[in-house]
């Protein structure tokens, strides 16, 4: 092919291209493609270098829970009335939510011998600020259920922790755990008939079971002492804050401390 032929072909492209719209080139020179690909194709056939190690950070262990309800159990066992075994609450260093922004330590209210005990899951921030158990919207509404049952000055009121979970969220089993030694010596200071548990945090960590709150309130099951040597009836029941949020509710829990309180007035059988 002659030099002309070629200037012609040339042209003609180009006039081609003019006409398609065509400006400008990408490059000055020719870019082989085929090349192009062949290399790649090359490169991803190479084994690929080895990952770079990534430091992941040393696992933070938990608090020892063992240990910690070995501790408040001593503690508890120490203390022979209601006032030293505040104190030792107080003092009480093993469980988690002291340190996670609780004020105070929140223990209980109400008459020292009485027949009831009520027991809750957890103090809130009414209860964190004013360092008692029940007394913000959720513990007014269980002081007028109490007191239009007749239960007024008969009951004693605790948690199951005895400092405020952040968020209000619920108490952890193991938060439980290891309080669950002082409230147990609360019931053999206190030695009520019976106990009604308040939500359903409590029913589960006080009675040791898995149903949901719906499925234990109105029933009658039996507490245990960690020594087998105490056990009382006790109630689950739904919680003053739960009825707050479902109203049309607060008719099983009025039946459930209806048949508590008919049992608790019950003369004792003759033995």
């Amino acid at each position: 092919m002659s030099l002309a032929v070629d200037q012609r072909a040339v042209e003609s492209l180009l006039a081609f291209w003019a006409d398609a719209g065509v400006e400008a080139l990408y490059a000055d020179a020719p870019i082989d493609r085929l090349a192009e690909g062949a290399a790649m194709l090359r490169a991803r056939s190479q084994p690929a270098p080895p990952p770079i190690p990534i430091a992941r950070p040393t696992a933070v262990r938990g608090p020892d829970v063992g240990s910690a309800v070995a501790t408040a159990r001593a503690a508890a066992a120490a203390c022979n009335d209601l006032e030293s075994l505040a104190a030792a609450i107080a003092a009480f260093d093993g469980c988690p939510l002291k340190t996670q922004g609780a004020k105070q330590a929140v223990f209980s209210r109400g008459a020292p011998n009485a027949p009831l005990m009520i027991i809750g899951e957890g103090p809130g921030a009414d209860e964190d600020a004013q360092g008692a158990p029940f007394v913000g919207r959720a513990g007014k509404l269980l002081d007028r259920m109490i007191k239009a049952a007749g239960l007024e000055d008969r009951v004693f009121i605790t948690n199951t922790v005895f400092w405020r979970p952040p968020g209000n969220r619920t108490p952890t089993p193991q938060e439980q755990a290891v309080c669950a030694p002082f409230v147990e010596r609360a019931i053999a200071l206190v030695k009520p008939k019976m106990l009604l548990l308040a939500g359903g945090a409590s029913a589960k960590a006080m009675l040791k079971r898995e149903e949901g709150i719906l499925s234990m309130r109105g029933r009658w099951f039996e507490w245990t002492s960690e020594d087998k040597a105490t056990e009382l009836p006790a109630m689950p029941t739904l919680h003053p804050a739960f009825l707050l949020r479902t109203p049309a509710q607060k008719k099983k829990a009025w039946q459930d401390l209806l048949t508590l309180t008919e049992r608790l007035d019950r003369p004792d059988r003759p033995h």
